[in-house]
């Protein structure tokens, strides 16, 4: 029932803090993030659901059974409430639960895509268990972990621009996505430690900083930042690779 990552609990601030300091670097999804790559498309395939998966053992992420399970989960934290706000809703959907990085990726590209279309994105499904699978699901769907969702296909006004966005996301790898044809909807994976870290590098910016969450190691920033510990103990300082929370590292180019 872990996690899977100490991103997720962005050193005990709530995912609604989170969210008011990445406001300052608020950049557009389709600026943000290099165009997709050549023959990418929103098919689907055998492989993307491979990376699902492979995804989901990587953060050690429970398929939920059942609802009671669901409630557990929401208890212990693992799981967060997704709220309605002016830039999303909810259609129909049971189990308005999600990993935090779920949530926090509908807070971001929800106000992105109401600019851009002048309506509200909508969210159509979130985390389900398994025992409540529609029966055209597949059997190795990540929406009972609660990586994932569904987002309803707008009109041609709107679908150009949800599309490119997904695309460019999924070139970056934080995500896969496919539209499904019955109901039509695109299926978004989100791959939570990648997508945190994507978000971290966008605050970042410039200035090249790095605050210290618990849980933290040298190594593992140096992995999320694609640089090395030597380089990170030379920017730093530092003798050996001890570091504590709440400090403030130096973050090489």
């Amino acid at each position: 029932m872990r996690i899977g990552s100490a991103l997720s609990r962005y050193g005990g601030r709530s995912l609604r803090n989170l969210h008011l300091s990445f406001a300052v670097a608020a950049i557009c999804l389709a600026a943000a993030v290099p165009a997709h790559l050549p023959g990418q498309s929103l098919r689907g395939s055998t492989s993307s659901l491979d990376r699902q998966n492979r995804a989901a053992r990587e953060h050690d992420f429970t398929f939920i059974a059942s609802p009671a399970q669901v409630r557990r989960f929401v208890d212990g934290g693992y799981l967060v409430r997704v709220p309605e706000s002016r830039d999303y809703r909810l259609h129909n959907i049971s189990f308005p639960y999600a990993r935090p990085e779920v949530k926090l990726f509908i807070s971001r590209l929800a106000p992105q895509y109401r600019r851009a279309c002048g309506e509200q994105l909508v969210v159509t499904s979130l985390t389900r268990p398994r025992n409540r699978q529609p029966r055209n699901a597949s059997p190795r769907s990540v929406h009972p972990t609660g990586m994932a969702l569904d987002l309803r296909r707008p009109d041609s006004r709107c679908r150009a621009w949800l599309e490119r966005v997904l695309l460019q996301l999924e070139g970056t790898g934080v995500l896969e996505a496919s539209l499904e044809r019955w109901p039509p909807h695109y299926h978004v994976a989100l791959f939570p430690r990648q997508y945190a870290a994507y978000v971290e590098r966008i605050s970042l910016g410039s200035a090249g900083q790095y605050r210290v969450r618990p849980g933290d190691s040298l190594w593992e920033i140096a992995r999320r930042h694609d640089t090395t510990v030597t380089r990170l103990r030379s920017a730093n300082n530092l003798d050996g690779s001890r570091i504590y929370p709440g400090q403030v590292l130096t973050v090489p180019n």
